[in-house]
């Protein structure tokens, strides 16, 4: 080898353990001076703690290319993927698989074109306490095109409770993410549709078609978690996690809870998913999540639990899908906002439950489209929030501690919309019958400001995210009509006519058919 050939490598390898060796953390001290195994991604190298990884299971942390994902040429009798699902062996081998498999804490910066991190502390794990895993993401770039980029599989379970309540406490869980401060943080993901457990499978009659089948795997998020997960930020809580996903985005099966961070999410479908029916619990505590739904699927909340969803503190900013029935946040077992800034937009309405903040929520007569910037002013005629959104929506969700009681006025662009006088007082709003919840607002914008944010996206010339081929506006008509069954005026009343003030009184408020004002 020539000399200059081996400076060159030399060189290369040291600048990248000294990259590894030397990033600052959340708590601003050299990731060398605290407690946490050090890993440092490269496509041409994985290093733990400065040494090259290992490649055999026995060690805490190995490098393998044995990754999970939906496989091509497979008849309908391995599982419920299509086409478009599946891939080939050789795109999956092409991707190195970073194995973490033992307790402990895990510091990880550097980047993979093609790989992931995989969680698995083994089959006892999920019933020991002490099978806790934390991850430090200290600048990452991760990007995998066959399976989520990140993935605990077997950690401690913190809820093994048979009932269920949304005042879950997870601070125990296996699965944990911190998000450095001062960090920036890319994961590109895909998922695993639904493959069926070997010799589980029943076929009907015909012998055509399954009848009945254990699920093997199926993951969905880019970012994903079998058992309950945190994600936390740092001192400054100031560290950025971006995903972006082909399907949904950060996802667990049971409970996910976020404490802190800034958390954007760009997602084919839903933002964030927590998906054991009637169990599950979305908390946020703090933080910050921006949400969009881009639509690639067709469908999409912004955020999606199957169980309840708490919100006590940080700022929610969730844009549900432009073109399809969809809420910004959705719950099955209902919506609880205790506290922090939640703004939330889509097509369709969900049950908001009692809670210790005031909210409204706006239905309009016809679809807003994306770009449009709406001011609530109150009566003193200054602007106390102010949003430019990025998707198509019908419902508004604002809730805030800067919402008191009093009454407001309600502006798009220099055009004002008024809506049916009066409003709903402290009792849950019932999912209206089409299902229909608005879409999420977009990136980087500041509710509580009275201007738009300096980074909002322009308004003009702005398209906002294409519909598949065949999509149609939710509950029919043209793309800027009236929607289905979304709440209307109460009877009698000429949305020409609707009163311009919105009384905002203490607990929940309904204002319906809300349109320009005449004349």
């Amino acid at each position: 080898m020539k000399l200059t050939k081996l400076l060159t490598i030399t060189l290369t390898l040291s600048l990248l353990l000294s990259a590894c060796g030397t990033a600052e953390t959340g708590e601003g001290k050299s990731s060398a001076s605290l407690d946490a195994v050090e890993i440092c991604l490269h496509d041409s190298e994985i290093t733990v703690d400065g040494t090259t990884a290992e490649t055999t299971a026995e060690n805490a942390v190995y490098v393998g290319s044995d990754i999970v994902y939906y496989e091509d040429g497979k008849d309908f009798t391995y599982g419920e993927g299509t086409v478009q699902d599946a891939h080939s062996a050789e795109t999956a081998a092409a991707h190195t698989v970073v194995h973490i498999a033992q307790p402990g804490t895990y510091r990880i910066q550097g980047s993979l074109s093609r790989g992931q991190i995989a969680v698995d502390l083994g089959e006892d794990a999920k019933n020991d306490p002490n099978a806790v895993v934390t991850l430090i993401l200290n600048g990452v770039d991760i990007s995998c095109e066959v399976a989520p980029a990140i993935i605990f599989y077997r950690v401690y379970e913190c809820d093994s409770a048979d009932t269920a309540t949304k005042d879950v406490d997870t601070s125990s869980a296996g699965a944990n993410v911190i998000i450095a401060d001062g960090s920036e943080n890319t994961v590109n993901g895909a998922y695993v549709a639904r493959i069926y457990k070997p010799g589980s499978v029943v076929l009907d009659e015909s012998g055509t078609e399954v009848a009945d089948a254990e699920k093997l795997h199926k993951y969905d998020g880019a970012f994903y978690s079998r058992m309950s997960m945190n994600i936390n930020g740092g001192a400054e809580s100031n560290g950025i996690l971006t995903i972006n996903a082909v399907n949904e985005g950060l996802g667990s099966e049971l409970h996910l809870t976020v404490n802190g961070g800034i958390i954007r999410i760009n997602s084919g479908n839903d933002g964030i998913n927590t998906n054991e029916d009637g169990k599950s619990v979305t908390t946020i505590n703090g933080g910050e999540l921006h949400i969009t739904v881009t639509g690639e699927t067709g469908e999409g909340d912004g955020i999606d639990s199957n169980g309840w969803l708490v919100i006590n503190g940080g700022t929610v900013i969730a844009q549900a899908c432009s073109f399809s029935e969809d809420a910004g946040i959705d719950s099955d077992m209902g919506i609880h906002i205790n506290g922090g800034t939640v703004i939330a937009g889509g097509h369709m309405l969900d049950r908001i439950e009692d809670g210790g903040q005031n909210y409204a929520v706006f239905s309009f007569a016809q679809e807003q489209g994306g770009t449009d910037t709406l001011r609530l002013k109150d009566a003193s005629d200054a602007t106390v929030a102010q949003w430019c959104f990025n998707n198509d929506y019908s419902i508004l969700i604002y809730s805030s501690p800067e919402l008191t009681a009093g009454n407001y006025t309600l502006w798009c662009g220099e055009t004002q919309l008024a809506g049916a006088s009066g409003s709903m007082m402290g009792s849950p709003m019932d999912r209206n019958p089409s299902g229909m919840t608005p879409p999420a607002f977009p990136e980087g914008t500041d509710p509580a400001a009275g201007s738009a944010p300096p980074d909002a996206p322009p308004t003009d010339g702005q398209e906002p995210p294409a519909r598949p081929d065949g999509a149609q506006p939710p509950q029919g008509g043209d793309r800027h009509g009236a929607q289905g069954d979304r709440p209307e005026p109460p009877n009698g009343t000429d949305p020409q006519a609707l009163d311009p003030n919105f009384t905002i009184t203490a607990g929940g408020n309904l204002f319906q058919g809300i349109s320009p004002m005449a004349g």
